[in-house]
């Protein structure tokens, strides 16, 4: 049985190792047994962390989106080694005997970000091994029968959005991300009827 986890991550800049992640949070967001998903009753369950940057590099845009101090993170933010392998071994903990898999709205900027910090830092690996990773934007295109180049978010169909707020912190993303996917996981016919 597959389970999955929402991920969202704050940056400082595009990409990893001559940026750093400043901010990440996972969120569990249901099970997969090949025939249903289950959605959890909440969004409780959840890891997140502020990290301390891995470089002097940054962009003044990402720091805007984010609102992270850069600053007291270098200061206060937890070591990437201490946080990639307490984030893996929480998600172990989660996970039990199931698989996990991370899952992202899109999965390509997220997925690069932690799988990156994950075999970088964690004594432990990526608890996602090298590809166990869920794209919702590629299954609402499939669903919505939408070109990929328009299955953003802006343009969700009605009954797939999240009440909860995206806000650029980690883990309220996260959490609608998470809200999101469900809702696709759970949508039975294409153009959703």
């Amino acid at each position: 049985m597959d389970i999955y986890f929402s991920a969202d991550v704050e940056t400082d800049g595009p990409i990893p190792g001559p940026f750093s992640i400043l901010s990440f949070a996972l969120v569990y967001a249901g099970t997969f047994d090949g025939k249903s998903f289950s959605r959890p009753p909440s969004y409780d369950t959840s890891f997140y962390c502020e990290l301390k940057p891995i470089s002097d590099n940054f962009q003044r845009e990402a720091m805007e989106v984010n609102g992270l101090d850069r600053d007291w993170l270098l200061k206060h933010g937890k070591a990437p080694e201490v946080a990639m392998t307490e984030a893996s071994e929480w998600v172990k903990k989660i996970a039990g005997q199931r698989s996990p898999v991370l899952v992202a709205y899109p999965l390509s900027f997220d997925w690069s970000w932690l799988y990156w910090y994950f075999t970088m830092f964690s004594r432990s690996g990526s608890p996602f091994g090298h590809s166990r990773c869920f794209d919702v934007k590629t299954a609402v295109s499939v669903k919505a029968n939408l070109p990929i180049s328009i299955a953003s978010r802006s343009r969700l169909p009605s009954h797939l959005i999240s009440h909860a707020p995206h806000t650029h912190n980690a883990l309220d993303d996260a959490i609608e991300q998470a809200d999101v996917f469900s809702n696709v996981m759970e949508w039975k016919e294409k153009n959703g009827n």
